[in-house]
């Protein structure tokens, strides 16, 4: 397991990590998302704060991250639901 040492910019800070190199991409991609989620805010409220911004961009994240787990539920339990059909009827036909 190789690791790559990169700096990440966020706001007006760099932060040096070392990552996977399989990982990098994500990594880098994770915070140009977060860039833009800062400017957004920046321009829409005409905050300065970069705690400020930073703290809303990590509400916004986790009101995602939520939404997507309620949503990976509802799926599973769907895929789960499917299954025991299909079993039952295998079941019934054997």
């Amino acid at each position: 397991m190789e690791t790559l040492a990169i700096r990440l910019k966020i706001g007006a800070r760099e932060y040096p990590m070392r990552v996977k190199m399989e990982d990098e991409a994500k990594i880098r991609h994770a915070g140009k998302l977060i860039n833009e989620k800062l400017k957004k805010y920046k321009e829409e409220f005409g905050l300065d704060d970069i705690q400020d911004l930073l703290a809303m961009v990590a509400f916004d994240c986790m009101v995602e991250s939520l939404e997507s787990n309620e949503v990976n539920a509802e799926d599973s339990a769907k895929i789960q639901d499917s299954l025991s059909k299909i079993n039952s009827l295998l079941s019934a036909s054997l």
